[in-house]
C-alpha cells in the first residue's frame, strides 16, 4: 500500500469510526464519507473493511518502532532501556486512544489479524524487548535463571490490562502515571540482588549446582563452575559442603523439604482418594517446574546406590510416607481396598513418575507430548488401582 494523503485520510477515518462503533457496527461508506473519498477508491487500496482495519496497526507500528528506536539511542544500561520501552509503550497508547482501542478490541481479538504484516511488526517489537532482557542477563544485571519469555509475556500483559482499565473501565486517567509502580514490581522480578539482599550463600550454591549438574551431568560438572555461577569463591563451597557428592545429595534434601511443606494443604481435603489425586498431581507439577532438579534427580540421585544410605534419604522417605498415610486413612474409611500393599503402591507411583518424566525430559522433544493429559490419565489409573469403588475413578 502506498503512503499517500488519501490513504492516510482513509486510515484516520477508519481508525476513528471503528474505534467508536466497532468493526461490525461500521461500514466502508461512512469511512469513505469521513475521509472525503469514494467507496471505490477505498477498494483500490484495500480488499475490504477487515483488510483496512488490520492494515492500520501496520502503519502505526512502523511509526511506533521508528520513534522507539530513537528514544533508545544513547541509553547504555538494560534497566534504563527497559524503563524507556515501558514508558514509550504506555505513552504511545495514552496519546493514541482510538488506535489503541482498535488494536486491542478489534484486531487482537480476531485470529485473522495474526496473518497480517502488522503482527510481524509486533513480533519485531517483542524481539526488541527480548534483546534488552538478554543483554541484562549477559551483563550480569538480570537473573539468568528467570524465564525471560514469560517475563516478556508479563510485560505485554500488564500493559494490556493497564490500557483496558484506562480506556474501557476509566479507572485511570492515563497509564504512564503507573510506570513507576510497574517498574517497582518488574525489576525485582528479574534483577540480581546484592548478596546481602539475595539468598543465603548455601542456597545460591545449591541452585547453581542444580543448574550445572542438570546441564552437564554430575561427572562433567566442576566445583569451579558452580562457584562461578553462584558468585562465590570456590573455597566458600567447602565451607558448606564436604565435597561434590555431599553437594549433589544436598540438592534433593532441600527440594524434598520444600515439597513436604507445599503438601500441607492436602490434609485440608477430607476424602483420602481426593488427597491421593492431589498429591500425585502436585508431585508431577512440582518436579516439572524444576527442570534442572528433575534431570539431576532422575539421572544422578534415584539411580545412585549411595543415595539410599545418604543423609537425604531420610527426608525423601518422609516425603514418600505421606502416600502411605493417605492409603491407611482410606483403608480405615473404606474408600481404599484393605488388601492394597502400601509399599508396592508407592513403587507404582514412583516408578510411573520416573519413567514418564524420563521420557518427557530426556527422550522426547517437549512439543511431542501433552503432559497435562498424561498426568490426568496417570492420576486416574493410580487411584483406580486402590479405590474400593472403581466407579468413581473412571
Amino acid at each position: 500500500m502506498r503512503s499517500t494523503d488519501k490513504t492516510q485520510k482513509i486510515i484516520q477515518a477508519a481508525e476513528e469510526i471503528i474505534s467508536e462503533k466497532g468493526l461490525s457496527g461500521s461500514n466502508i461508506s461512512e469511512i469513505a464519507k469521513r475521509a472525503g473519498v469514494t467507496d471505490s477508491l477505498i477498494y483500490n487500496y484495500f480488499k475490504g473493511k477487515e483488510d483496512l482495519v488490520f492494515s492500520i496497526p501496520g502503519v502505526r507500528m512502523k511509526e511506533f518502532l521508528k520513534n522507539l528506536l530513537e528514544h533508545l539511542q544513547g541509553i547504555p544500561d538494560p534497566v534504563g532501556k527497559l524503563s524507556k520501552v515501558l514508558w514509550f509503550h504506555l505513552y504511545f497508547f495514552d496519546n493514541h486512544p482510538e488506535y489503541t482501542r482498535l488494536l486491542l478490541l478489534e484486531c487482537r481479538s480476531n485470529r485473522e489479524f495474526y496473518r497480517y504484516e502488522a503482527y510481524s511488526l509486533i513480533r519485531q517489537y517483542a524481539g526488541i524487548i527480548a534483546a534488552i532482557l538478554e543483554e541484562g542477563v549477559n551483563e550480569g544485571i538480570f537473573r539468568g535463571d528467570a524465564n525471560m519469555r514469560l517475563v516478556r509475556d508479563i510485560i505485554f500483559g500488564v500493559i494490556d490490562w493497564e490500557t483496558l482499565e484506562s480506556l474501557a473501565l476509566k479507572e485511570t486517567v492515563g497509564t504512564t502515571q503507573d510506570l513507576q509502580d510497574i517498574l517497582n514490581l518488574l525489576i525485582p522480578m528479574i534483577q540480581i540482588r546484592t548478596p546481602s539482599e539475595d539468598l543465603e550463600k548455601s542456597s545460591r550454591i545449591l541452585l547453581a549446582a542444580e543448574k550445572v549438574f542438570g546441564e552437564k551431568g554430575y561427572s562433567q560438572a566442576t566445583i569451579s563452575e558452580i562457584a562461578r555461577l553462584a558468585n562465590v569463591a570456590e573455597a566458600t563451597i567447602y565451607e558448606y559442603f564436604k565435597n561434590k557428592e555431599d553437594l549433589l545429595f544436598s540438592i534433593p534434601e532441600k527440594r524434598f523439604r520444600e515439597h513436604i511443606a507445599s503438601l500441607e494443604e492436602i490434609f485440608e481435603i477430607k476424602t483420602p482418594l481426593k488427597k491421593l489425586q492431589r498429591l500425585i498431581r502436585d508431585h508431577f507439577y512440582l518436579y516439572l517446574r524444576e527442570r534442572d532438579f528433575l534431570k539431576v534427580f532422575l539421572l544422578h540421585i534415584q539411580l545412585n546406590r549411595r543415595f539410599f544410605v545418604s543423609h537425604v534419604y531420610e527426608t525423601f522417605h518422609r516425603y514418600v510416607e505421606i502416600v502411605a498415610d493417605i492409603l491407611e486413612e482410606g483403608k480405615k474409611d473404606g474408600s481404599i481396598r484393605a488388601q492394597v500393599n502400601t509399599r508396592v503402591f508407592k513403587n507404582f507411583f514412583l516408578g510411573a513418575f520416573s519413567h514418564m518424566a524420563l521420557r518427557w525430559v530426556i527422550l522426547e522433544k517437549e512439543a511431542e507430548t501433552d503432559k497435562m493429559r498424561e498426568i490426568a490419565e496417570v492420576v486416574t489409573l493410580l487411584c483406580r488401582a486402590v479405590a474400593s469403588d472403581t466407579k468413581d475413578q473412571k
